[in-house]
C-alpha cells in the first residue's frame, strides 16, 4: 500500500469519488446488503487487491457516515481525502476534497461556508454559484473538480461554457479515455471549441461514483497521480503540472527499458550515500564543489563505462582517485537490464578492482556492466559533449547506437579482417619460403653442368657407384618420413574421437527429451569404443613397423659405411686431373650428386608452394570481396537510419553519412612509415574517391597509377608508396575506414538555414549533439550539466520538452545548475548535494520530487538564488 520506501515521485492510484455505505440505497434505491463495518472492511480489501492508494470520500452534501471508512482505510495504509459532492446554483455538480487530517467538525463547518441549504432534494444545492464555490474552496485550502461533466448535472452536458472557461476551475471528471468521448465533448476537452476555449488546458481525471466496493474494479473510477508520497499537498501540486503528473485510469502503458534503481557508496567523499532513484527523470543539484560530478563519475566507474575524450579521461580518473581511491571506496548499483530481458543485477566495484556483476541468484556473472547489461548507456561529463564534436569516431558511435545490426556488421567485419590478416601472414611466409626454394632450385642447372664436366673427363664409369649410393640415402629417408607421417595421422584421428562431456548425466538431467539424448550418447559411446579398438590395433601395427625397420636402418647404415669406405679408396686410385688429385675430384663429384639429390625433392615443394600461393591469393580476393560487401551493407544501413533520423529531427538537424570518411587510421599507418610526417598525409583527407582497396591496388600497379589518380599525391610520396613491400600492403588492406557523420544544425527560428558542425559556435555544436542524445534509447542517459554552453531558451524549449515526452520510455540522470530541468522537466527524483566538514552528503530528507516542501525550498535556494531573488526577478520582468 502506501508504505513506500521510495523517495521519488511515482504514480499512485486514486479513487476520488467513493461514497459511504448508505449511498446506493439512498440515491439508487437498492441495497448492497453491507452494514457500515462490513462496507468499510470490504472497501479496504478491494483497495488492496486493486492497488488503490488514495480514496476521496464524496457523499452528496453530508459527511455523516465517514468515520468507519476513514478509520479502517487509514489503518490499512490508505490515504483518505474527506469531502463531499455539492450542486452549484447553475445546477452542476462539484466534488470538493480536503486534506487527510481534516476533522469531521471542520468538514461540517466547510459545508456551511459553501452555502448549503436544507432541502428535500436528494442532492443538496448550494446557494453559491460555481465561480463563488471555486474561490471559497481555494480559501479553505481544499480541492475542487467538476464532476461527471458529460452526464446529467455535468458542466458540459448542461452547456455551462462560461463556467467551463473560468480559470479557477482546473480539473474535470470524464467517464473514461478522451478518445472514447462523443466528438462534441472530445473537442471541448481538447480545447478546440471556440465558445469553450480556455487560456489554460483543463486537467482531466477519472472518478466515477463508487457506490459499492466492487465498483472500484470498474474502469473509469480511478486516476493515476504522480507524487513522492501520498499527501494532500503533493496531490495539489500534481494538478499544477497535469501533463506530467496525471494519467487517466487506463492511461499508463508498461514500458521496458533499462533502469538504475539505486546507488550506494561506501568510503571516500560520499561515504554512506544511499539513493533510490526513479526510472524516469532524475536530477542532482547543489552548490559548486558539493560532489555532483563525483556522484556521476562514481556511477560511470562502477559500470566501467569509457569516457569519450582525452580530457574527460584525465578528469574522470582524477575525480575517482581523489574521492574514492584514497579510501578504497566501493560503489554499488542495482539495475534492470533491457538487453537481458529486464533481469535485475547488482553491480559493485571497489577502487582498483574490476567491477563484479551479481545476478538475482547471488551468483557472480561473467557479464560486463556496461558492455553487456547496459550496452547503449550514454554518460557525458562536463564539456565531454564538446569533446565529442571534435571527434569523428565519437560522432560515428553516437549514430551506431541507432543501428540494430551494427554489432553484427562490426563482428562480421572483425572476423573477416582477422582472416585477411592471417591470409597476409601466410602469404608473406610462403612467398619467403618459395623464394628460398627457388634460389636452391635455380642451382640445379649449374650443378648438373659441373657433373657433366666430370663425366666428360672419362671418369663416369669409375664413379658410377656415387649416384646410386646417394639415391639410396634419399629413399631410406623417405621410408622414415612415411612411417612418421602415418604415425602423426593416427594421433590426429585419435584426437578427433567423439567427446561426450556435453551429454553428461548432469547436463541433460532436467531436459524433456532426456531419454532420446541418452540413446544418442550410447550410439556415440559405441562408436568411440569401436574406433578406439581399431586405433589400438593401428598403433600396434605402427609400433611393429618401426621395430621391424630398425634393423633395416642399422644394416643400411653399416652397408653405406662399408660402401663409402670402398668409394674413398676408389677415389684415391683416380688419376690427377687439371691440377686436382683424383681423390679430390671424386669427393667433388660425390658432393655435387649429393646436392642434386637433395634439391630434387625441393622442386616438388616449389610446385606445391606455387599451388598454395595461388589458393591463398584466391582466398584473399574472396575476403576482399566479403569486406567490400559488408562495408557496403554497413554504409547503406547507416544512410537509411540517417534518413529516418532526419525525418524525426526535421527542422532541427540534418545527418549525412560520408562513406570511408574517417581517414585518421590510414594517416596513422602512413605516418608510421620512415620519413612520413603529418603534413605528408594531408592529401588523405582531401581525396574524395579514396578507398583502402583502391589505394592498395594502385600501389601494386606501381607509381604511374598512383600519380594518375586524383588523390593529390606528390611524385615523391607516390614513389615512396610504390616501394611498399607486400607485407606492408597486406597490412594496409586490414585498415577499416569507418563512415564519417556530418551534422548540420538549423540555426534559424524563422526558416531553415543549416550550417555544418565545423562552422558552429560551441553552444550550437553541443546543441546538435544533444538533438541526437535525446532520441529514444533503451539504456540511461547520464549527463553532467547538459546546460553548459547552451542558452536558457534551448534548455527550456528543446531539452525540457524532449525530457517530458520521453522520460516515461527512458531513464535520465542529470547534474544541473539550471532550474528548467528539474522544475519544468518535472524531475521525479531530485537529490540535493551538500558538504559537511570534508564529506559530501545527500541525506534521505533531501531526496524526492518538487512536491516535497524541503526539496522545493532547496531548489529555490540553490537554483533560483532564494525566494526573494526569484520574486524580484518576477517583478522586474513584469509577470503577473
Amino acid at each position: 500500500m502506501v508504505n513506500s520506501k521510495t523517495k521519488y515521485a511515482r504514480f499512485w492510484k486514486c479513487a476520488l469519488q467513493v461514497n459511504p455505505h448508505t449511498y446506493q440505497e439512498k440515491y439508487q434505491g437498492k441495497s448492497h446488503g453491507l452494514n457500515a463495518g462490513s462496507y468499510a472492511e470490504e472497501l479496504l480489501k478491494v483497495c488492496e487487491e486493486e492497488n488503490v492508494n488514495i480514496v476521496g470520500l464524496a457523499d452528496h452534501g453530508n459527511v455523516n457516515d465517514y468515520r468507519n471508512i476513514r478509520e479502517r482505510l487509514t489503518d490499512g495504509g490508505i490515504v483518505v481525502f474527506p469531502g463531499f459532492e455539492i450542486t452549484t446554483t447553475e445546477k452542476v455538480h462539484w466534488v470538493i476534497l480536503f486534506p487527510e487530517t481534516t476533522e469531521e467538525n471542520d468538514l461540517n463547518r466547510y459545508l456551511g461556508r459553501l452555502g448549503l441549504t436544507d432541502s428535500n432534494e436528494k442532492v443538496f444545492p448550494s446557494s453559491h454559484s460555481g465561480s463563488e464555490l471555486l474561490k471559497t474552496v481555494e480559501e479553505l485550502g481544499g480541492f475542487c473538480y467538476a464532476a461527471h461533466v458529460t452526464s446529467r448535472s455535468g458542466l458540459l452536458k448542461e452547456r455551462q461554457y462560461p463556467l467551463w472557461r473560468n480559470s479557477d476551475l482546473r480539473v474535470a471528471q470524464i467517464p473514461g479515455q478522451i478518445d472514447d468521448l462523443p466528438m462534441k465533448f472530445k473537442e471541448i476537452v481538447q480545447n478546440k471549441t471556440r465558445e469553450y476555449h480556455r487560456k489554460n488546458q483543463i486537467a482531466l481525471i477519472n472518478a466515477n461514483d463508487v457506490a459499492t466496493p466492487e465498483d472500484l474494479r470498474k474502469s473509469g473510477t480511478s486516476t493515476f497521480i504522480k507524487m513522492t508520497e501520498p499527501s494532500f499537498d503533493s496531490f495539489l501540486m500534481a494538478f499544477k503540472d497535469p501533463e506530467s503528473r496525471i494519467r487517466l485510469g487506463e492511461g499508463i502503458e508498461q514500458q521496458y527499458y533499462s533502469q538504475i534503481h539505486s546507488i550506494s557508496i561506501e568510503g571516500g567523499y560520499f561515504d554512506g550515500l544511499s539513493a533510490k532513484i526513479s526510472g524516469h527523470l532524475n536530477t542532482i543539484i547543489g552548490g559548486r564543489g558539493t560532489g555532483k560530478t563525483t556522484f556521476l563519475e562514481c556511477i560511470r566507474y562502477a559500470l566501467d563505462s569509457d569516457h569519450k575524450g582525452t580530457e574527460a579521461i584525465k578528469q574522470g580518473e582524477q575525480i575517482i582517485r581523489e574521492n574514492l581511491g584514497n579510501a578504497g571506496g566501493t560503489v554499488t548499483l542495482e539495475l534492470s537490464s533491457s538487453a537481458n530481458n529486464m533481469k535485475r543485477y547488482t553491480v559493485t566495484r571497489r577502487y582498483g578492482e574490476p567491477p563484479r556483476v551479481i545476478d538475482e541468484n547471488g551468483d557472480v556473472s561473467h557479464l560486463h556492466p556496461s558492455k553487456d547489461l547496459l550496452p547503449s548507456i550514454e554518460i557525458y561529463g562536463q564539456n565531454e559533449i564538446y569533446e565529442v564534436t571534435k571527434s569523428g569516431d565519437a560522432l560515428a558511435r553516437i549514430l551506431d547506437r541507432f543501428l540494430p545490426d551494427n554489432d553484427r556488421f562490426e563482428s562480421q567485419l572483425k572476423e573477416v579482417y582477422q582472416r585477411l590478416k592471417e591470409n597476409g601472414t601466410k602469404l608473406v611466409e610462403l612467398r619467403k619460403k618459395k623464394d628460398e626454394v627457388e634460389q636452391k632450385v635455380n642451382q640445379l642447372p649449374l650443378l648438373k653442368e659441373k657433373v657433366q664436366q666430370i663425366k666428360n673427363l672419362g671418369l663416369e664409369e669409375k664413379l658410377q657407384q656415387v649416384p646410386l649410393l646417394e639415391k639410396q640415402k634419399q629413399l631410406i629417408e623417405l621410408v622414415k618420413n612415411e612411417v612418421e607421417r602415418t604415425s602423426n595421422g593416427q594421433k590426429g584421428m585419435e584426437d578427433s574421437l567423439p567427446d561426450l562431456v556435453f551429454l553428461s548425466e548432469k547436463s541433460i538431467e532436467l531436459l524433456p527429451s532426456k531419454k532420446l539424448l541418452i540413446k544418442a550418447r550410447r550410439v556415440l559411446e559405441t562408436l568411440k569404443e569401436s574406433l578406439q579398438k581399431r586405433f589400438d590395433e593401428i598403433n600396434k601395427d605402427i609400433k611393429r613397423a618401426k621395430e621391424n625397420l630398425n634393423p633395416v636402418y642399422e644394416e643400411f647404415e653399416n652397408t653405406m659405411k662399408r660402401k663409402e669406405g670402398l668409394l674413398v679408396k676408389e677415389f684415391s686410385n683416380l688419376p690427377s686431373i687439371a691440377g686436382k688429385e683424383g681423390k679430390e675430384v671424386g669427393f667433388e663429384y660425390k658432393n655435387l650428386l649429393q646436392e642434386i639429390e637433395r634439391i630434387k625433392p625441393i622442386e616438388i615443394q616449389l610446385k606445391k608452394s606455387e599451388t598454395l600461393i595461388e589458393e591463398l591469393e584466391q582466398e584473399r580476393r574472396n575476403l576482399r570481396n566479403e569486406i567490400s560487401n559488408f562495408r557496403k551493407e554497413r554504409t547503406l544501413a547507416k544512410q537509411r537510419k540517417a534518413s529516418d533520423l532526419n525525418d524525426l529531427l526535421s527542422g532541427k538537424l540534418k545527418i549525412t553519412v560520408i562513406p570511408n570518411g574517417l581517414r585518421q587510421p590510414l594517416r596513422d599507418y602512413l605516418q608510421s612509415l620512415p620519413g612520413v610526417g603529418p603534413s605528408s598525409t594531408e592529401w588523405v583527407e582531401e581525396a574524395t574517391d579514396l578507398t583502402i582497396l583502391g589505394l592498395s591496388d594502385a600501389i601494386f600497379n606501381q607509381n604511374e597509377t598512383l600519380q594518375n589518380r586524383s588523390w593529390g599525391l606528390t611524385k615523391g610520396f607516390a614513389e615512396k608508396l610504390s616501394k611498399l613491400s607486400r607485407e606492408e600492403c597486406y597490412k594496409l588492406e586490414t585498415i577499416d575506414l569507418q563512415d564519417k557523420i556530418n551534422l548540420e544544425l538549423n540555426v534559424s527560428q524563422e526558416r531553415e538555414i543549416y550550417k555544418p558542425l565545423s562552422n558552429l559556435s560551441t553552444g550550437q555544436q553541443c546543441t546538435a549533439i544533444l538533438h541526437l542524445l535525446l532520441l529514444e534509447n533503451k539504456d540511461p542517459l547520464i549527463m553532467d550539466q547538459p546546460e553548459d554552453n547552451l542558452d536558457n531558451a534551448f534548455v527550456a524549449n528543446r531539452i525540457v520538452k524532449e525530457l517530458r515526452s520521453t522520460k516515461t520510455k527512458r531513464q535520465f540522470l542529470f547534474a544541473t545548475h539550471n532550474a528548467n530541468i528539474p522544475v519544468f522537466g518535472d524531475a521525479e527524483w531530485i537529490g540535493v548535494c551538500a558538504v559537511s566538514g570534508n564529506q559530501a552528503e545527500m541525506p534521505e530528507e533531501v531526496q524526492g520530487s518538487i512536491d516535497i516542501s524541503a526539496i522545493r525550498d532547496q531548489v529555490t535556494s540553490i537554483l533560483e538564488g532564494g525566494e526573494e531573488a526569484f520574486i524580484q526577478r518576477k517583478e522586474k520582468y513584469g509577470f503577473e
